[in-house]
């Protein structure tokens, strides 16, 4: 909504060269964009240090271990086994945790930015002097695959607001 009523407040000033609003918007969009992908890269960058603190671990254990050389193999072995948790647990952090949720995060952003490639592309559409049922057509065709309404489903909408 404020990113629909800061473009028309520019119109409305008289900013209506299509083409500048165009570039305006998408300098705006792409700049929210950016900021929006902050949390998911953090995630990611943890998710990448994850496995290189797990093997750091694994050194501190197996070390550890070494300076317990002279007990028995079956002490040995659970300590070595120790030092391997470390390994397993940074890949299983990294790998089954935290990428995915990283991955997750950029896909929602993702996904609701198309939704503002949407708004730019009606609003421009308009400015360009189109009707408003192109530049709503415009608009249909930008919205992403999975959400975007048939012509037919379109066109009963519109009627039905003309109606009421």
């Amino acid at each position: 909504m404020a990113l629909i009523c800061d473009y028309l407040r520019m119109v409305g000033m008289n900013a209506d060269d299509p083409h500048q609003i165009e570039d305006v918007m998408a300098r705006e969009l792409k700049k929210v964009l950016a900021e929006e992908m902050h949390p998911s890269h953090a995630m990611q960058t943890v998710a990448d240090a994850l496995p290189a603190l797990g093997i750091v671990a694994a050194v501190l254990g197996v070390i550890k271990t070494m300076a317990s050389i002279d007990q028995p193999p079956a002490v040995l072995g659970k300590m070595i086994g120790g030092a391997l948790v470390g390994t397993f647990l940074g890949v299983l952090l990294a790998y089954g945790m935290m990428a995915p949720f990283a991955g997750r995060l950029k896909g929602v952003v993702e996904e609701e930015a198309k939704y503002y490639e949407v708004i730019r592309a009606v609003l421009v559409a308009h400015l360009h002097g189109n009707a408003p049922q192109v530049a709503v057509e415009t608009g249909r065709k930008m919205a992403p695959t999975s959400h975007m309404p048939s012509f037919q489903e379109l066109e009963q909408v519109l009627q039905e607001l003309q109606i009421a």
